[in-house]
């Protein structure tokens, strides 16, 4: 079983098991959890889920095991005949979490207990408008 999640503008394959490498989370704690709540792909091995752009009512969840940092790049600029030569170099850093078992937990349903509210408060609104006019003509 295998995902694709969007997480902060970067697609990160996760698989089962396996320790992922994300953006650096500043204030995180190593052993707390994360949510995967923006799954554009997920392969539970007996059918293969496309989202458009997303799948809904699915999340994952994962555990920060540690933060670290990555090699070091050097970037070096040169000005040929110049004189003119500069050396940086910088450590990239990042988070790296696990997930144990991908299995999908459904959100809660908040989303359509409001949507439910908004279309009956509608329907009474329409109705009592209706009933106005009515006694008016």
């Amino acid at each position: 079983m295998y995902a694709i999640v969007n997480y902060k503008g970067n697609q990160i394959l996760v698989k089962e098991g396996e320790t992922t490498r994300i953006p650096f989370l500043k204030d995180s704690k190593i052993g707390s959890t994360l949510n995967f709540d923006n799954v554009l792909f997920y392969d539970d091995g007996k059918k293969k889920h496309y989202g458009n752009p997303s799948i809904k009512n699915i999340n994952f969840q994962a555990k920060i095991v540690s933060h670290e940092r990555d090699s070091k790049v050097v970037v070096f600029k040169k000005k040929r005949r110049k004189g003119y030569q500069k050396k940086n170099g910088y450590r990239d850093q990042f988070t790296v979490v696990k997930f144990d078992k991908l299995s999908s937990t459904k959100k809660t349903s908040s989303t359509k207990k409001a949507t439910a509210a908004k279309k009956t408060t509608a329907t009474k609104k329409t109705t009592a408008t209706k009933k106005t006019t009515a006694t008016k003509k």
